[in-house]
């Protein structure tokens, strides 16, 4: 068949002699251009939890109406070394030490109070809070610095509360990107040159991709500014080198086999960039789609990381395909040094060097030997597809039983691995006072039945006490203004205890007539949010499956084969989860996974893994119309088993890297996405795959290429992979 023409300009444009120039400076100048114009650009502060229709999200909206809204309480906990009960004289230091708070508080400090057993003591302490943790910090780090030279002698002050929590966070976080940056760099160079065995090769794409990461920083930052969008930059910058890097390893491995077949590396260049096009955009696609899904879920931050993410993939598109072929149609078979490949056969010989004289090593032999490797892994499968499908099913099936036993929804302690004073603060004070101390649950209702409201929250099973703790000013318009009602919980935050707590004291507080009684807080924010990210779990999860079954059968004409395919992710994803979840658990003592976790993983373990799908089968697909849907899949495995392997370690590796940040949701969504890549490129596409196509036969690609595949006689064909590529399109 005719090639697609109107790709053919375009192509030729990237890679001719001056169009490489021209293209690379114009792409060059809009790339500036770009930074220049989202340079300053912010992305909104804060990370909402729950939804925002929920009850602790309107409990929260009234709470800021109260005067002195921006108030937080933070606890000065304090222990004797020992362990020992303290003496009049120690709870008289402390109380001296009230003056020194009152210089960091915005209203009268109080206490100290002790403990029941006499072995440790409180002091509140109200401060402002700023309206991120970075603006609280400084005067945390103040107070503590103040409280750390009057300490009496063999005790320990320690500060916690919600605005210490939130200063030992964002002193967790100081610098935390830049070392994810720096690792993913090192990770994605590292095995760039393993993977090209070239010291110039690897920084071509490296280049073009941390481009495309910091433009991508920026553009997020202002849809994020513009739209009101939450999301993680750190979970951003991983997907677009991870996914960026796969985009390049595609691109850059069918321009090596078309070097080999090709005297002219330009008219090579052009030829690989219009057949790998298909693959890479149906794969970019996939995960845009994927992961725009998440606009209808109900947790801002899960939202706003939806439509980033998008847009950020959506660069790293544009600048693999549009900058990274100029630069390599610049740069010449020269950038392979010193494995340069050439043309072998009719008197051309294959040399390696910066020129075209010199000595040089066989490199026809390393594609060849590569091939073969993967060739008869292949082989073997589709020799024995029942035996092979069975193996690679029970592996799944052995890692999916690692769900069982595993539970959703971390404390406060459990989400971050770095020690901090505020969770030692509160270990101490859990053991010593009743564990709701630190974060009182709050009620907001009509003040003149606060009376009432305080009656009902009192009968709950496990409320300390409850009490009144502010009013908000009646104006002309309201019959009553609205009270707070502090409510203090004799269960550890976010328990099972503490979270069944919150609906028992839901049901009491709506039951008083003309209350309209709404409870809110952190437990109460926590609760919400589990509810929040369970309904987006299962819209989206759907819709995700859905979105992967399209793109397959739009690109590959076929309904048994996406049907099947995506079965295979399925099962791919839940086993990843599975191990993973068992891997924190037992390896590192994490005992839950945290909210969003299952939600992520699922999308970017059925997404990614349909990308490998993609290269894989769009592959088999073209080889299957000359050689049959076997050896099809065979030749499809032997071209492209060595970059799907590169890239699924490239993209397993990029997102270990979240392991570096403190925050134990990315370090087990790295871990999780990590082990399932790893599987789904070494087994699912190595194994299970070749052996579902080996037993279906050519009616996998019912009804798409029926007719080519009735028309095409037993033995006819052996078309090399340029003229399967065209009979395929």
């Amino acid at each position: 068949m005719v090639e697609n023409r109107a790709r053919r300009p375009l192509a030729q444009r990237l890679t001719s002699r001056g169009g490489a120039w021209i293209s690379l400076g114009l792409v060059l100048l809009i790339m500036t251009a770009l930074f220049g114009a989202f340079g300053s650009a912010q992305a909104p502060a804060g990370n909402a939890q729950a939804p925002a229709d929920s009850e602790s999200a309107r409990a929260a909206a009234l709470l800021a109406e109260f005067p002195d809204a921006d108030r937080q309480s933070v606890l000065v906990v304090a222990a004797r070394d020992d362990g020992a009960r303290l003496s009049d004289a120690e709870t008289a230091q402390l109380q001296g030490l009230l003056p020194v708070l009152g210089e960091h508080a915005a209203a009268e400090p109080s206490g100290p109070m002790v403990s029941d057993d006499g072995r440790a003591a409180v002091l509140v302490v109200p401060v402002e809070a700023g309206s991120t943790n970075a603006e609280t910090a400084p005067r945390i780090e103040a107070l503590r610095a103040d409280l750390a030279g009057h300490a009496p002698e063999g005790m320990t002050l320690q500060v916690t509360g919600g605005p210490a929590f939130g200063a030992d966070v964002a002193a967790a976080f100081e610098g935390a990107d830049f070392t994810l940056l720096a690792v993913t760099i090192l990770i994605v160079a590292i095995l760039l040159i393993i993977t090209y065995r070239s010291p110039v090769l690897w920084l071509i794409p490296l280049v073009v991709v941390a481009l495309a990461d910091g433009l991508a920083g920026r553009v997020t930052a202002a849809a994020g500014a513009a739209w009101d969008l939450h999301f993680d930059a750190g979970i951003i910058s991983v997907l677009v080198f991870g996914a960026g890097t796969n985009y390049a390893l595609l691109l850059i491995s069918r321009y090596r086999e078309e070097l080999l077949v090709d005297a002219d590396h330009r008219r090579a260049l052009a030829t690989a960039w219009r057949r790998s096009l298909p693959a890479i955009v149906a794969s970019n696609a996939t995960v845009v789609l994927a992961l725009l899904t998440l606009v209808l879920a109900t947790i801002p931050g899960t939202r706003g990381l939806g439509v980033s993410s998008a847009i950020g993939l959506l660069i790293a598109l544009a600048a693999v395909l549009l900058l990274l072929p100029p630069l390599l149609a610049v740069c010449g078979r020269r950038a392979f040094w010193p494995l340069v490949p050439r043309p072998v056969g009719a008197g051309l010989s294959v040399d390696s060097g910066a020129g075209d004289s010199g000595a040089a090593p066989d490199e026809a032999s390393a594609p060849a030997q590569h091939g073969r490797v993967w060739r008869g892994i292949a082989e073997r499968v589709v020799a024995r597809p029942a035996a092979s499908l069975i193996a690679g099913v029970a592996l799944l099936a052995v890692m999916s039983a690692g769900l069982i036993g595993t539970s959703v929804g971390l404390d406060q302690l459990q989400k971050f691995r770095v020690p901090s004073e505020s969770a030692a603060g509160l270990e101490v004070l859990s053991q010593h006072f009743a564990p709701g101390e630190a974060q009182p649950i709050l009620i907001v209702a009509n003040s003149d039945r606060a009376s009432d409201v305080v009656a009902a929250a009192r009968e709950v099973d496990g409320v300390v006490r409850a009490h009144p703790a502010g009013e908000t000013s009646v104006d002309e318009t309201a019959s009553a203004g609205l009270v707070k009602i502090m409510v203090t919980s004799e269960y550890a935050p976010s328990s099972g205890p503490s979270l069944d707590q919150i609906a028992e004291l839901r049901d009491a507080v709506h039951a008083v007539p003309g209350a309209d009684a709404v409870v809110g807080g952190a437990v109460a924010t926590d609760v919400d949010a589990r509810s929040g990210n369970l309904h987006d779990l299962l819209l989206v999860a759907p819709l995700v499956l859905a979105v992967g079954f399209v793109v397959l059968l739009v690109l590959l004409r076929s309904l048994v084969a996406p049907a099947l395919l995506l079965l295979v992710n399925l099962a791919s994803a839940v086993a990843a989860i599975g191990a993973g979840a068992w891997l924190s658990r037992v390896l590192l003592d994490q005992p839950a996974l945290d909210l969003q976790v299952p939600i992520l993983s699922f999308l970017f373990l059925v997404a990614l893994g349909i990308d490998y799908t993609i290269f894989l089968v769009h592959r088999a697909r073209a080889e299957s119309a000359g050689r049959g849907t076997r050896a099809g899949m065979v030749e499809a495995i032997a071209h492209t088993g060595g970059v799907i392997t590169s890239a699924g370690i490239v993209l397993a590796a990029v997102f270990a890297a979240l392991g570096v940040l403190p925050l134990v949701t990315l370090g087990q969504l790295g871990l999780i996405v990590g082990v399932g890549v790893v599987v789904d490129t070494l087994v699912v596409r190595t194994v299970i795959v070749p052996a579902i196509f080996s037993l279906v036969g050519d009616r996998i690609w019912w009804p798409g290429n029926a007719q080519a595949v009735r028309g095409r006689k037993e033995g006819e064909s052996t078309h090399g992979p340029r003229e399967l590529s065209a009979v395929a399109r």
